[in-house]
């Protein structure tokens, strides 16, 4: 799959996940390797935005391989064993990067 494709992927499952218990969430996804890219969720005033684009004040950042974050977002790759086993790094609050895990599997 496409860094493109991803970011569709994501906006796609954003636009029917239920994120009524969350105010504000800014979370910018570092996908790595040949596939890879930038690109970020952010929940503001009640709107999930997705756009292929670094996030300055964001939550946190995840870093993680393309195929790893397909993983994680069709929920076969549990975050916190992703991130004790260094497939996933967090750069920020780490709250903020388990919160956006649990909104990318519903």
């Amino acid at each position: 799959m496409t860094f493109n494709e991803i970011v569709e992927k994501v906006r796609e499952r954003a636009k029917t996940t239920d994120t009524s218990g969350i105010d504000f969430l800014a979370v910018q996804i570092n996908l790595t390797g040949k596939d890879g890219g930038v690109f970020y969720l952010e929940k503001k005033n009640g709107v999930v935005s997705v756009e292929p684009y670094e996030y300055i004040d964001r939550n946190c950042a995840i870093t993680l391989e393309p195929s790893n974050f397909l993983k994680l977002a069709d929920g076969k790759l549990d975050p916190v064993f992703a991130y004790t086993t260094g497939k996933l790094k967090v750069d920020g609050d780490l709250g903020k990067a388990l919160e956006f895990s649990k909104l990318l599997k519903k």
